[in-house]
């Protein structure tokens, strides 16, 4: 086999390895997990959501007034009311700095974290931010998206493991979208925000103007200070994205030099 053919081979598998690990399989161990206890049918989660979270929480971040032994015990957070975010790693971090939040407290402003298939951090508390200013709460947002997530990652990963089985050019344009993962969480990641900002409701304790919320920075909303920035999730998809691209590059050049056509 062509030295480039197992490069691709190898680049995918990283890829793959990676998108199952930080997103795909969380998303499938804790899928309807939130809603259960939402729903007080705590009987039903299952041992493995339970194990799932506790594992990929380590070291997230956990409200200021949930005590310090449950901060990863799914268990022991329901128990306490604590807020609970999804199992998958968060994407992109977006903390607010209130006047009237203490620093000591929320040093970085009050933080709530972006995922693929929901959010994590302190949602209740900027949804009660957004309803000052005349804002849709947070899970009003990308809904769709997080509908859709899990399903579209396991298809994603499908066609992941045909690209490193078979030769086929659909299959080479197919893996595009993993290459391209970081700007396309980016660009739904943009219109969430410009979706918030420009649906304002007269809720609000003031009435704003419609605005574009900052998505890489630091920015205002009223008199609120927001931070928008990366976090290890986004490191993550681009990770994936650079394997993806070398496995594209890397088979287009084998088929190349070994004069092997794609097949149909």
């Amino acid at each position: 086999m062509h030295t480039s053919f197992i490069k691709s081979k190898i680049y995918a598998s990283l890829a793959l390895i990676l998108l199952t690990l930080a997103f795909t399989f969380p998303m499938i161990a804790f899928h309807g997990t939130l809603n259960a206890i939402d729903e007080d049918r705590i009987e039903e989660i299952s041992p493995l959501s339970i194990k799932t979270w506790n594992f990929y929480n380590q070291g997230r971040y956990k409200s200021t007034t949930t005590p310090l032994e449950a901060h990863n015990d799914l268990e022991k957070m329901i128990e306490n009311s604590a807020e609970i975010g999804v199992a998958s790693l968060p994407i992109w971090s977006c903390s607010l700095e209130a006047p009237n939040y203490p620093k000591k407290a929320f040093p970085e402003g009050i933080p709530v974290f972006f995922h693929f298939d929901g959010f994590s951090g302190e949602v209740h508390e900027m949804n009660t931010i957004n309803h000052y200013v005349g804002m849709d709460p947070m899970w009003a947002g990308g809904q769709i998206e997080r509908e859709i997530g899990i399903y579209a990652l396991l298809g994603l990963s499908l066609f992941m493991i045909y690209f490193i089985l078979f030769h086929k050019k659909i299959l080479t344009y197919i893996m595009y979208i993993p290459a391209a993962l970081p700007l396309l969480f980016i660009a739904d990641y943009s219109y969430w925000l410009y979706w918030f900002g420009h649906n304002l409701h007269d809720w609000g304790a003031f009435k704003i103007k419609p605005f574009m919320p900052t998505v890489f920075g630091d920015g205002k909303i009223a008199q609120f200070t927001t931070h928008s920035y990366p976090t290890i999730g986004f490191y993550v998809i681009l990770a994936i994205g650079f394997f993806s691209l070398l496995s594209i590059l890397s088979k287009n050049k084998a088929m190349k030099e070994t004069g092997i056509n794609y097949k149909v």
